[in-house]
């Protein structure tokens, strides 16, 4: 192979979202291998519907990561949506369309909530989150009571349990979402100013940049996100449960984070948060069809996302080298 080649294929594997389809290829080919019951059509709708949902949790984490922070409050955000949205349609018998309405508005003013504490007290986003999670899984469990709510019309599981073309409405639903994200991040003033922001902070605001208000943006879609992840929840399994979200926060970095989300801010990759729903969602899916231990899934899952920031790492120390070796090299010339 020629050094121009060899080049090129380095180029390629630098690129976060090769390096996670690759991975998400060789672990569908490993796993379909290994049981018959993997590649099958009910079980591809079930990992597709699964990863759809992982999407959009990945994305409200992504979303706090991006400015140079984090969500550790997300599962709480999702969770108390899940329980004001199905309060609503049990309790008080309301459509669901105001339930939804209702729902959207409990994860907006959470995000805001949070970015605004963050800005105006000048707190640490971990502090912040961190707290947060305790008030909201406080009231989670002070009006449900821990019961679950079942009174869910049928009418409202019909986006998250159907299908067209052969593929999950809810994985449609996700690909749009994360059209419309890179479109936004790539092409708006908007987006540019939040990358901004999470890229270097001083520089953003020596440029006129209000990294406050794009902090509290950037948290009020984290919230979002976390709200639209409930409701989705909500129709798919049919019933509004109250532990929905308390496993979220390990799935949202490791979905966010494989998929090319930068830990230091600035940097979001949509085709790699695609890819690596996907990837957590196989790995999990595929212990269980290959008879493996399901009580250590938390500790493969934590290991995944140990390696993926160790891979970041790792990357990001052999970038600042490169640098260094190029500007020796220009001062030499």
């Amino acid at each position: 192979m020629s050094n121009q080649k060899i080049s090129t294929v380095k180029k390629l594997f630098a690129r976060s979202e090769v390096t996670v389809i690759v991975a998400t290829l060789v672990l569908f080919v490993i796993f379909s291998s290994f049981s018959d019951s993997f590649f099958t059509t009910y079980n591809l709708f079930n990992v597709s519907r699964t990863a759809a949902l992982y999407i959009f949790i990945a994305l409200g984490q992504a979303m706090a990561v991006i400015v140079g922070g984090m969500n550790l409050s997300l599962g709480q955000m999702g969770g108390l949506t899940v329980v004001i949205t199905g309060y609503c349609m049990h309790v008080m018998g309301l459509p669901p369309i105001v339930a939804v309405i209702a729902g959207l508005a409990v994860g907006l003013g959470a995000g805001i909530t949070n970015g605004y504490i963050m800005t105006k007290l000048k707190l640490n986003s971990f502090v912040v989150t961190l707290a947060t999670s305790f008030v909201f899984m406080g009231l989670i469990n002070g009006i449900s009571k821990g019961f679950p709510y079942t009174d869910i019309p049928k009418s409202f599981t019909g986006l998250g349990r159907g299908g067209f073309a052969g593929v999950p409405l809810l994985l449609w639903l996700a690909i749009v979402a994360l059209i419309t994200l890179a479109y936004f991040f790539k092409y708006t003033v908007l987006g540019r100013k939040i990358l901004a922001t999470g890229g270097n902070i001083e520089a953003a605001k020596m440029s006129g940049i209000n990294t406050d208000n794009m902090i509290i943006i950037a948290n009020m879609a984290s919230g979002l996100f976390a709200s639209i992840a409930g409701l989705l929840w909500i129709s798919r399994t049919g019933s509004a449960q109250p532990s929905t979200g308390a496993d979220w926060m390990l799935i949202s970095f490791a979905v966010a984070v494989i998929g090319g989300t930068s830990l230091k801010g600035g940097v979001i990759n949509a085709v790699g948060i695609l890819f690596s729903s996907f990837l957590i969602v196989m790995v999990k899916n595929g212990l269980v069809m290959v008879n493996a231990n399901i009580y250590f899934e938390q500790a493969y899952l934590g290991l995944i996302l140990l390696l993926a920031v160790s891979l970041d790492s790792i990357r990001n120390i052999h970038d600042a080298y490169k640098a260094k070796q190029r500007l020796k090299a220009s001062q030499l010339q």
